[in-house]
């Protein structure tokens, strides 16, 4: 099942979604199989090491450092990985506002992590931008 593409209907249709809890990014070393325990939501490898983002409270049980405390909002449009100028749009509002934002593209879903302090008018915003493109 392929995913949209136009983006006025992605913006129009989008419904930012905040999730429950909070969430955070490390930083950790060697196979990213022996930190699968740990349930990370979302990992990348890179030269340093392997980026999981986790919820903050396995970071912890875990004995992780970890960056900034977030919160996760999920567009509930099915995206196409080609589709073009969601994430600016999404990153350009948010910029507008004031609000820093870690995009994650999945295969359903674009998914946004946001400062927990600025998550709920995060939403407003992004709210407000489908909205507009309406």
């Amino acid at each position: 099942m392929s995913g949209e593409t136009d983006l006025k209907r992605l913006l129009a249709e989008m419904e930012p979604m905040l999730h429950d809890g909070e969430y955070v990014y490390c930083t950790v070393e060697g196979r990213a199989a022996a930190w699968f325990a740990l349930e990370p939501i979302g990992t990348f490898r890179e030269n340093e090491g392997i980026t999981l983002i986790l919820e903050r409270a396995r970071a912890e049980a875990a004995g992780l450092s970890y960056g900034p405390v977030l919160r996760l909002i999920t567009l509930s449009v099915h995206s196409a990985l080609e589709a073009v100028g969601l994430t600016a749009a999404v990153s350009g509002a948010l910029t507008q506002a004031g609000i820093s934002a870690n995009v994650v593209a999945a295969y359903y879903h674009d998914h946004i992590f946001v400062p927990a302090a600025d998550a709920k008018r995060a939403v407003e915003v992004l709210q407000t931008l489908s909205r507009r493109d309406n």
